[in-house]
């Protein structure tokens, strides 16, 4: 890749680049361990708000992936920046698990059903309908609508499953509002990862497996970016689209070479 700026920070989704499920993809690992042994700042990233990041580092290490919790970044800690950002100390009703509940309890956001600023909605594998009428009764009654993400289906072994972005459709159809998603394709989520690695985004690269979320979110926040065939994107997609990647290869295992051949600024 030649770069106008030496490579110092990398970003990488991590289902379809990293994992499939819980089985890793080959090379993950060599990619990760080539990060920490060269020292660059790096963050995994996931639109995935079920789950704390020392939940995700631990399924990671069951897959033989071996993150710092620290180099872990959710929508659900993007969507708890944001709120501590615009509203410090505030209120929500939260349609969501641990991973968001945890992110918000950490900035002082008290939990609530009676007059919350906001509603926010994540995913969780048990939606409840009486939860969603809450949602749907506290947002018309003034509350602001945010969702962590726009994913409208995620994968499971017994097949697919509604995510964020489909309740938040039904939501949405019933109040008239729409939600303001904070993850990808949000270049908010990239933003805020790259204030979290305090880096800038000439001289740092985000790797992904969807055009239309990680790719896009790079490109609008100034990143370069690599997309690998491993997840939803196929080579034959790629064309079709009207903006395209920096690079396209086949998986994490073309990417993690890279590492040491793109040497930081001094």
């Amino acid at each position: 890749m030649t770069t106008p700026r030496p490579v110092e920070c990398w970003l990488t989704d991590m289902d379809g680049v990293l994992v499939h499920e819980d089985t890793a993809i080959p090379g993950a690992s060599d990619f990760i361990t080539a990060l920490v042994a060269s020292g660059r700042r790096f963050l995994v990233l996931t639109n995935n708000s079920i789950y704390t990041p020392r939940d995700l580092r631990a399924r990671l290490r069951a897959s033989g992936i071996d993150v710092p919790e620290s180099a872990i970044w959710t929508s659900a800690l993007a969507t708890a920046k944001f709120l501590d950002d615009q509203r410090p100390g505030g209120s929500a009703y939260v349609v969501g698990e641990a991973g968001l509940t945890t992110a918000l309890h950490d900035i002082g956001y008290t939990m609530t059903e009676r007059d919350p600023e906001y509603v926010v909605l994540g995913e969780t594998r048990t939606y409840s309908f009486e939860a969603i009428t809450k949602a749907i009764r506290l947002i018309e009654g003034g509350a602001r609508f945010i969702a962590t993400n726009p994913d409208v289906s995620g994968p499971s072994q017994q097949g697919t499953l509604p995510a964020t972005g489909s309740v938040a459709a039904l939501i949405s159809a019933a109040t008239g509002h729409q939600p303001y998603y904070i993850g990808k394709p949000n270049p908010l989520m990239m933003r805020s990862a790259l204030n979290r690695l305090d880096a800038h985004s000439e001289s740092t690269v985000m790797v992904g497996d969807r055009m239309d979320t990680d790719i896009i979110s790079g490109l609008e926040a100034g990143l370069r970016t690599i997309l690998v065939l491993t997840g939803s994107t196929r080579r034959e997609q790629v064309e079709r689209f009207p903006y395209q990647a920096t690079r396209v290869v086949d998986s994490i295992a073309d990417v993690a070479p890279l590492v040491d051949q793109l040497q930081p600024v001094p």
